[in-house]
C-alpha cells in the first residue's frame, strides 16, 4: 500500500485486534457465579463467600473452581462423591445438608440445578439457538457454534457432548457465561413432552429441527409422532424468533404448521424448490468433502465442507440457514464448514497402522438409526478403497419395527459394496438372515459377514478377517452396544 510520502505502510495485526471496538459485555465480571448470585437463583444459604469458575456434576470431571452440584438420583447420591470433587479442585459445593467445604444449602439439589440454569438464562443477552432432529444434532450444534464462535471473540456458549436430557440441559445453562453473545443448546427426547419440557428453559431464538427419522420409534408410535415431539421445540421459541426447519422432509408441512402455529418466522433449509435456503451445486472434493454451492434469496453462497457424505451437505444448508437467523456471519460460517473435523463416536476419521501401509477407520459408533445408517453407508460406498468394512450394531429403540429396518439394511450394505461385515448385537439377527439368503442366491458374490454378540467378538473377528492397507472400515451402532471399544482397540495404533 502506498503512503502519503511512497513509502510502504505495514499494518500490524495485533494492534488491529487490540483496537477492536469494545462492547457493553466487555466490563462484565468475568467469574461464573459468586456464593450470593448461586444463593439468590437457588433460595439457598451460602456458608460464606466465594467465587466459581465452571459447574459440574461429575466429581470425576470436576476442574480447578468448579462448582460441584451433588445430584441426587434414585441409585446414586453426589454427596458420597464431595471428597473426590474437591480434591479435584472444586471452589464450592451446592448441598442439601451442611458439609465442611464451601457450599449453598439447598432444599433439593436437582431443584436448585434447575434454578441456577433459569438464572443464567434470564442474565445474558445473547442470541440463544436450540438444535433438536432425529439424526446429525449433535454435528450441526457443534458446526453452528463454531460458525459464530469465529466472529464472538469466544463469546459463544454451548452444551458440550451430548448434554441434550433433562440434567444436561440445564447445566448446560448454569454454565453460560454471562458475557455470552451467542449459545447453542442440543435438545433431545425418548418420549412425547420431554422437548416442551428442555425448550422452555433454553427459550431459543432460533429453533433448529435437523431432520425426521425413525429415532425412538418404539416409544412414539409413528413417523408423524416424532415430528410432533421435535416440533416441541418451538413452545420455548421467543417472540419473533426463527424456525429453520428441512424443506426435504416429507413432513415439512406438518413442522411448518407447527411453527407458524407458534407465530414463528420460518426458514427452511434443503434440494426442493421452494428451500428458502436451497441447494444449487455440490461438487465432490477429493477429500471426501464438497464444494456447495447455495443461495437464499439474493444471497448466493459458495462455502467448502469438509465432513464427507451427502448428509454433511444438507447439515450445511441447516447450518448456514440458522447462523443466518442468529445474526452471524455467513462468511465466518462457510470457513468453520471447511475446517470442521469429525466428532469422536460421530464421524472422526483414524488412519491404523495395517500391514501394507494404513487403513481408514470412520468412528460412527455413538448412535445410530435407520436415516443415519443409510447415510453412513452410502458415504463407505463413496470413499476410495481397495476393501470396504462395515462393522454394524444393533439399532435400539425401534420397538416392533426392529426387524423390519435391520433386515432392510441389506440393500445399503451391498450398494456401498461391502467386502465384509460384522454384524454386532441381537437385532442385527434380521439382517444377518437376509445376508445369508442374498449370499446363497448370489453364488458366493454378496458380502462376506459375521454375527457377533458383542464388541468383544467383533473384535475378534476383524483380526481374523485382517486389516491391511488400503482398507475402509465404517463402526457404527446405537451407543449402548459399546462398539466405541472396537474404535478404542484398533486406533490405540494409529501413526
Amino acid at each position: 500500500m502506498r503512503g502519503g510520502t511512497g513509502g510502504r505502510r505495514t499494518v500490524n495485526a495485533l494492534a488491529h485486534t487490540l483496537r477492536w471496538p469494545r462492547a457493553a459485555s466487555d466490563d462484565t465480571r468475568l467469574a461464573l457465579w459468586t456464593a450470593d448470585e448461586i444463593a439468590a437463583a437457588t433460595g439457598g444459604t451460602a456458608s460464606g463467600a466465594f467465587q466459581v469458575s465452571g459447574v459440574e456434576m461429575d466429581s470425576r470431571d470436576v476442574q480447578a473452581g468448579d462448582l460441584f452440584v451433588a445430584l441426587k438420583g434414585e441409585a446414586m447420591d453426589g454427596h458420597r462423591f464431595l471428597d473426590a470433587a474437591f480434591r479435584n479442585g472444586a471452589a464450592a459445593a451446592i448441598v442439601d445438608r451442611p458439609v465442611d467445604y464451601p457450599h449453598v444449602l439447598v432444599a433439593d439439589t436437582g431443584k436448585a440445578l434447575h434454578a441456577l440454569a433459569a438464572a443464567a438464562r434470564a442474565r445474558v443477552t445473547a442470541r440463544i439457538v436450540g438444535v433438536t432432529g432425529s439424526v446429525g444434532k449433535t454435528g450441526v450444534k457443534e458446526a453452528i457454534f463454531t460458525a459464530l464462535e469465529r466472529t464472538s471473540r469466544g463469546a459463544t456458549h454451548r452444551s458440550v457432548r451430548s448434554y441434550n436430557n433433562h440434567v444436561g440441559v440445564p447445566l448446560s445453562l448454569s454454565r453460560m457465561p454471562p458475557r455470552s453473545r451467542y449459545g447453542v443448546f442440543e435438545m433431545g427426547m425418548n418420549h412425547a413432552n420431554e422437548i416442551r419440557g428442555l425448550t422452555t428453559q433454553v427459550k431459543p431464538h432460533v429453533a433448529v429441527i435437523t431432520t425426521i427419522a425413525p429415532a425412538h420409534i418404539e416409544n412414539l408410535g409413528s413417523m408423524e409422532a416424532i415430528a410432533d415431539a421435535k416440533a416441541e421445540i418451538f413452545d420455548g421459541l421467543q417472540k419473533g424468533g426463527t424456525a429453520v426447519i428441512p424443506a426435504d422432509s416429507e413432513h415439512f408441512e406438518q413442522l411448518r404448521d407447527a411453527a407458524l402455529a407458534h407465530g414463528a418466522r420460518v426458514l427452511s433449509f434443503g434440494r426442493k424448490p421452494h428451500a428458502d435456503m436451497r441447494l444449487l451445486d455440490a461438487i465432490p472434493q477429493a477429500n471426501g468433502g464438497a464444494l456447495v454451492t447455495a443461495s437464499m434469496g439474493t444471497i448466493g453462497l459458495c462455502y467448502t465442507v469438509s465432513e464427507p457424505g451427502e448428509h454433511w451437505i444438507d447439515n450445511s444448508l441447516c447450518v448456514m440457514a440458522a447462523v443466518h437467523a442468529a445474526g452471524g456471519d455467513l462468511g465466518a460460517a462457510g470457513l468453520a464448514l471447511a475446517e470442521m473435523g469429525g466428532l469422536k463416536g460421530r464421524g472422526a476419521r483414524f488412519r491404523v497402522a495395517a500391514p501394507g501401509g494404513h487403513a481408514l477407520l470412520i468412528d460412527e459408533s455413538y448412535n445410530a438409526n435407520p436415516a443415519s445408517m443409510r447415510a453412513t453407508l452410502q458415504q463407505l460406498g463413496q470413499t476410495p478403497a481397495s476393501r470396504r468394512i462395515a462393522v454394524l450394531g444393533s439399532m435400539k429403540e425401534l420397538g416392533d419395527f426392529a426387524p423390519a429396518f435391520h433386515a432392510q439394511l441389506l440393500e445399503p450394505v451391498t450398494a456401498a459394496k461391502v467386502d465384509y461385515a460384522v454384524l454386532v448385537g441381537e437385532e442385527m439377527t434380521a439382517l444377518a438372515r437376509e445376508m445369508g439368503k442374498a449370499h446363497t442366491e448370489s453364488l458366493g458374490n454378496a458380502p462376506q459377514f459375521a454375527h457377533c454378540a458383542n464388541a468383544g467378538e467383533a473384535i475378534a473377528a476383524l483380526q481374523e478377517y485382517g486389516l491391511t492397507g488400503g482398507d475402509a472400515v465404517l463402526v457404527k451402532g446405537s451407543n449402548s452396544v459399546g462398539l466405541a471399544r472396537v474404535v478404542d482397540h484398533f486406533t490405540a495404533r494409529t501413526s
